[in-house]
């Protein structure tokens, strides 16, 4: 294994261990040598990867919004209507918020409005990243409309505000979810994205 490729896994290993201690922590609550000493790398070595750790939160949220659209494209790329696909999206977005493992909670529920007002790079990788899930989001809504799975939809517009939407809602019920330790909140997001798209609550059950 050549040198380079050494420290890329290094690297990797250290985002890899960061980012379940950030979601179980938030990030200011995480010291660096907390993450090295969990990663067994020497504290000396960190800035030979990281120029800072506000670089290093940056590239925490870049690794995980890369893996989770990388997700949220095989899911809305499976065989079915554009209905079927976007709640097959919520349903694993449910399933995600409700899980034991830390690493299955949402960072942007964690650590937003941890790090906006701290990092203007990491609030930055937020916003690159939500807007990716969004705008896939909307491309799916938007095919649902074409394909009349989503017929309720006036036109390409109203696919991209009804993403937006969905997205702040359940954003926002992860968030009670969180908060109340009662998910509840995340049943209701699901009844009424059903509603909102015109879906009755016992179709696509299987989706």
């Amino acid at each position: 294994m050549s040198a380079a490729t050494t420290a890329t896994d290094v690297r990797r290993h250290i985002l890899e261990v960061a980012h379940p201690l950030f979601l179980r922590k938030g990030f200011t609550a995480v010291g660096l040598s907390e993450v090295l000493a969990a990663a067994q790398v020497p504290k000396g070595s960190f800035y030979h990867y990281f120029g800072s750790k506000e670089a290093f939160g940056e590239a925490v949220l870049e690794v995980y919004f890369a893996e989770y659209l990388g997700r949220m494209d095989a899911l809305l790329s499976q065989p079915g209507s554009g209905a079927q696909r976007v709640i097959a999206f919520f349903n694993d977005w449910l399933d995600s918020q409700t899980g034991e493992e830390s690493q299955s909670r949402c960072p942007v529920v964690k650590l937003g409005a941890e790090v906006c007002d701290l990092s203007e790079s990491m609030r930055a990788a937020l916003a690159r990243g939500t807007r990716g899930v969004i705008d896939r989001l909307a491309r799916s809504i938007e095919a649902g409309r074409l394909d009349g799975s989503l017929a309720g939809l006036a036109d390409a517009s109203d696919s991209q505000a009804t993403a937006v939407a969905l997205y702040q809602s359940w954003l926002g019920a992860s968030l009670l979810a969180k908060i109340a330790r009662d998910r509840s909140g995340l049943d209701m997001a699901m009844a009424s994205t059903r509603e909102r798209l015109g879906l009755a609550q016992d179709t696509l059950r299987d989706a």
